[in-house]
Order: structure tokens, then C-alpha cells, then sequence
């Protein structure tokens, strides 16, 4: 028997699932994330073209946007597990077919835009269930400091694993770096397979796979607390997030530091988000849900705006440190309620439509860039986190939704006390010490106008 989870801020990793889960999840994103940089290399190398670079990030957007709703579906109607070995494995494969033609001398551009291809079909298709899973592993009241976590290893990766796939790529070569990245998948494959079995949630299969879709929509658009939430949850990463795609015109153009100074900032951005994320797992557990996602989004807004009106180097390297950490304060706030307001019957739709903000985000890096050509990259990323902070306003006064959500919240925990069982996923002989809830039947809310 499993004792009670501490309030530490590592207590979700007193479940064994959840150790193993966070195992493969990290493994992969730091293969992941390391693989960006190898690709963009080779990109690079094999057109000597700055426009294959975009072309490769567009392979990888256009199918998340559009494979994310499937994803959801299938996530519900299978067992997750199995749905995410099996992705892994494809994504592996594809790994292994491009760094033989790596090594035989044949690879072509058109390689790296297949595979890009297919990674944008699978990572949508796993992304829902692997949530799904760390919902049924750690229950309700564990799923602030669960996500927390996540977010902090996610924002980890993103750091080392470009950083280490580019110092291998110096210190060896390129093939060097994908020999790690394969190994790195391989752990990832081997720990997922020590958890458990996660079954399907979808109440039945004799829907259509469109029918499904559509229940998932409706069951969103039928509760106004999660609308409200994916509709806010969206400023963030339309209207601000894409200011990291022109730090690179702030070291060349504003402060003229070159790219050394890239490298600090991106690495800054990626240790605030890292620091945001751990900061909610070690003082998150608090009833106020609503005050740290709107602090979330002002923070942010206003350190953007400080590292825009930056007329120094090294003094805007504290404010997009401290622009980080507010963003992923509000990212894993925001993505904790949502899973909180979600029964399981539907998880796995519902956090598919939050995945597809993975392919709208770019969308709003075009807007900021003709702002920063018309005006230049100060104004347009003030400007942006101007319009951020406004529309977080906006929205607040004017929802009443959104401003009774800890309310809802609260009520959805109390309803979610009598449904709770222990874990579908623990082993046979362990039961979970916090078992997953969930209310069946209905959307969890669907009080309250917008």
C-alpha cells in the first residue's frame, strides 16, 4: 500500500505510474526537441535555403491543426497506452528510415519533409491520451502539481535538448546527434511500457468517428466555463507568445550582440519557463485558480513590455527570464482547470482542441512580424503585450463565467467526491493513493452565462 501523497512539491511522483509516465514523457521531449535543431540543420545543409527552415516548421503545423480533433477522438475510443506506444514506435521507425539514408548518403530534403509530416500526425494523436493518463494516475487533487511537473520537464527540454543536440552536432557530428536522439526514444518507448493499461473512456464505439468529433464540440460549446477557459487560453499564444520568433531581430538590430546573445535570451525565456512551472507545483495548491491565470497573463504582459522598452542587453535578460515564468504560471493554470471541469467519457476530445492551438500559434507570428517591418521589433512587441494585457482585461469584466470559475471549480471538486475509485491504470495489489474522479453523463458545469 501506497502512503497519502506529502504536499511536497514532488508528490506526484510518489505514484509509480506516474514516475514511469513522466519517464517516457521526458525522454521524448528532449529527443523531441533536440531533433528540431538537427532538423533545421540539415535542412539548412541540404538547400542552403533560409525558406526550407519555415517550410519545415509548416510540415509539422499544418497537420497538428488539422489531426488534433481525430487525435481526441481516437484517444477516448482505445486503450491509451497501446495508442501511445504505438505512436511512439511509428515516430521511431521514421528516425531510424532517415538516419539510414543519413548514413548512406541519400537523404533529401524531401526526407525530412515526410517525416516532419507524419510527426505532425502522431504528436496530436498521443498528446490527448497521454493527459488523459496522468488524470486517471494522480485524481483531481492531484492534478495541479501533476501538470506542474510536466510543464517544468517540457520547459526543461525545450532548453537542453536544442542546446545538447547542438553541442553534439559541434563536438561529433550530426549523425552523432542522432544516434542520441534514437536512444533517447528508445527510453522513451521502454518506460511507457511499464505503465499500466489505461482503458477506453469513450461511452461507446457505434458513433462515427465524426459523430464523436462533434459530441466533443458540443460538450465545449454546452459549458460555458470551458469555453470561456479554451477562448482565454488562446491571448497568450496569439497575441504575445509570438515575440520569441523576433528575439533574434532584437540581437542584431537593437542591441547588436549577435548570436551569442540569442543563445542567453532563448535560454533565459526557456529557464523561466522551467522556474513558472515549478512554481505553481510548489505553491499552486491554492482554492485562487483564477487570480494566478490572470496574474499569469498581466505578469507576462508587463515584463514583455519591459523587454521590449529594454535599451540594454543585459538588463532585458532578467525581464524575458521573468516573462517566461509568468507565461507558463498561466499555461499550466489554465490547462489544470480545463482537467478538472473535464469527465473522463471525454477527456480525450476535449484536450484535443487544445492541442490545436500548437497550429494556430504560428498563425499569430505574422501579424508581429509585418508590426516589427512596418515599425520595428520594440513597438510591435510592446504593442503585442499591450493587446494581451487589454484582452485578459476585457474578458474578465465583461464574463461573469470567468470571474465565479474558482466557484466552479470548487463545486465540481465537491460532485467529483462521491464518483471517486480507485485506479483503472495502478497494478494489480497497488491502489492509487488519491483515485481519479469523475462525473459521468454530463459536463461537469453548465451553470452560468458568458
Amino acid at each position: 500500500m501506497v502512503e497519502a501523497p506529502t504536499r511536497s512539491a514532488f508528490r506526484s511522483m510518489q505514484y509509480p505510474q506516474f514516475r514511469w509516465l513522466y519517464a517516457s514523457n521526458m525522454a521524448f521531449f528532449f529527443a523531441m526537441q533536440g531533433q528540431m535543431i538537427v532538423r533545421s540543420y540539415l535542412a539548412f545543409k541540404l538547400t542552403d535555403s533560409a525558406l526550407a527552415l519555415g517550410l519545415v516548421n509548416l510540415a509539422m503545423a499544418v497537420p497538428m491543426l488539422l489531426v488534433s480533433p481525430f487525435g481526441g477522438v481516437i484517444a477516448d475510443r482505445v486503450e491509451k497506452r497501446r495508442l501511445i506506444i504505438g505512436g511512439q514506435a511509428v515516430l521511431l521507425t521514421s528516425e531510424f528510415v532517415v538516419f539510414a539514408l543519413l548514413l548512406g548518403g541519400v537523404l533529401e530534403f524531401w526526407h525530412l519533409m515526410a517525416f516532419v509530416f507524419v510527426m505532425g500526425c502522431i504528436f496530436p494523436v498521443i498528446m490527448p491520451a497521454r493527459q488523459a493518463i496522468v488524470m486517471n494516475i494522480v485524481g483531481r487533487e492531484g492534478i495541479q502539481n501533476a501538470m506542474a511537473l510536466q510543464m517544468g520537464g517540457m520547459n526543461a527540454a525545450r532548453v537542453v535538448g536544442p542546446a545538447l543536440a547542438g553541442f553534439l552536432i559541434f563536438a561529433v557530428d550530426v549523425k552523432g546527434a542522432y544516434i542520441v536522439a534514437i536512444v533517447l526514444y528508445l527510453v522513451g518507448l521502454a518506460t511507457m511500457m511499464r505503465v499500466s493499461q489505461s482503458p477506453p473512456t469513450a461511452r461507446t464505439n457505434k458513433a462515427s468517428v465524426f459523430g464523436d468529433m462533434a459530441e466533443g464540440f458540443r460538450f465545449v460549446k454546452n459549458s460555458p466555463p470551458l469555453r470561456t477557459l479554451m477562448l482565454v487560453g488562446l491571448i497568450p499564444p496569439l497575441f504575445a507568445m509570438p515575440f520569441q520568433s523576433l528575439i533574434v531581430v532584437f540581437t542584431e538590430d537593437v542591441w547588436h550582440v549577435d548570436t551569442w546573445g540569442l543563445g542567453v535570451l532563448q535560454a533565459a525565456a526557456g529557464l523561466g519557463g522551467v522556474a513558472g512551472a515549478f512554481a505553481i507545483a510548489f505553491w499552486g495548491e491554492t482554492e485562487r485558480k483564477l487570480r494566478l491565470m490572470i496574474g499569469g497573463v498581466l505578469g507576462f504582459a508587463a515584463c514583455l513590455l519591459l523587454f521590449a522598452a529594454s535599451p540594454w542587453f543585459l538588463l532585458a535578460i532578467p525581464f524575458v527570464f521573468a516573462a517566461d515564468v509568468f507565461a507558463s504560471m498561466f499555461q499550466t493554470s489554465n490547462s489544470t482547470i480545463i482537467q478538472l471541469l473535464v469527465p473522463d467519457h471525454v477527456r480525450g476530445r476535449v484536450m484535443s482542441l487544445g492541442m490545436m492551438t500548437f497550429g494556430l500559434t504560428p498563425l499569430g507570428s505574422v501579424p508581429i512580424a509585418a508590426a516589427a517591418q512596418a515599425w520595428g521589433a520594440p513597438i510591435a512587441v510592446g504593442g503585442a503585450s499591450l493587446v494581451a494585457a487589454a484582452l485578459i482585461g476585457i474578458a474578465y469584466l465583461v464574463s461573469p463565467t470567468l470571474r465565479g470559475i474558482d466557484d466552479v471549480v470548487r463545486r465540481a471538486m465537491k460532485e467529483a467526491e462521491p464518483h471517486r475509485r480507485p485506479s483503472g491504470i495502478v497494478p494489480p495489489g497497488l491502489r492509487s493513493p488519491t483515485p481519479p474522479s469523475e462525473i459521468e453523463g454530463k459536463p461537469v458545469v453548465m451553470a452560468g452565462g458568458q
